[in-house]
């Protein structure tokens, strides 16, 4: 029964870090203004995320290669439209 819970919460875990860059990535896509989102930030989350995905392929923890490898395409997503986006003009 602990694996399952385990699992379980495993699994809630994943699926908040990987949804938790959706409002953010939405927000900026409708307004076209990524001003107020912080390039250190995402840039050092988006640098996590790819040693998170490195560590999970160097032990085989495939739950955590999978879970990060999605956290940051969403991650990247943000930091691609605050470069597309840096001065809130949609022509950038």
């Amino acid at each position: 029964m602990s694996d399952l819970i385990a699992n379980i919460v495993g699994s809630a875990a994943a699926v908040c870090s990987i949804t938790s860059f959706a409002p953010q990535a939405i927000k900026i896509w409708k307004e076209r203004d990524a001003s107020s989102v912080s390039l250190k930030t995402y840039s050092l989350t988006v640098t996590c995320f790819v040693l998170w995905v490195i560590y999970g392929v160097m032990t085989q923890a495939w739950p955590v290669t999978v879970a990060n490898a999605c956290a940051l395409v969403m991650a990247s997503g943000v930091l691609a439209m605050k470069w597309r986006f840096r001065d809130g003009d949609p022509e950038k």
